[in-house]
């Protein structure tokens, strides 16, 4: 992203091809752009799976997620959202996957996740910048 882009979900903004660089785009769609959250995998800030962080002027999301009890969950760095939709999804379905995947974490369902990630990469699915 170049350097005048606003702290917006790009799903916020009025057109976020616009501030995306050439190599910005590349990482956005081949998900490279997530690799520095491994740190705060191994930190034990976030999980391998979980939801995904939201950004703090994000409110309608952050309420959401705590009416749901999804804010008990480590963020992630996949979900159960982000393999049924990623950037595509509104706010209240991304929340209603988060609370499912509340109701059915295991270790399993993990791999599941993990797997349609890896599957989704590969693909491009669900990325729109």
């Amino acid at each position: 992203m170049q350097v005048n882009t606003p702290v917006l979900p790009t799903h916020l903004l009025a057109d976020a091809n616009s501030f995306l660089t050439p190599i910005g785009s590349f990482l956005r769609k081949s998900s490279l752009d997530e690799l520095p959250q491994l740190w705060c995998i191994f930190m034990g800030d976030m999980s391998l799976v979980g939801p995904r962080p939201s950004l703090e002027n994000q409110t309608d999301l952050i309420q959401a997620r705590a009416s749901a009890g999804v804010h008990t969950l480590v963020p992630g760095l996949t979900g159960w959202a982000q393999v049924n939709g990623r950037d595509e999804l509104p706010t209240q379905q991304k929340v209603a996957l988060d609370a499912e995947y509340l109701q059915k974490k295991s270790f399993l369902f993990d791999v599941k996740i993990i797997l349609l990630t890896l599957w989704k990469v590969v693909k491009g699915d669900g990325v729109k910048h």
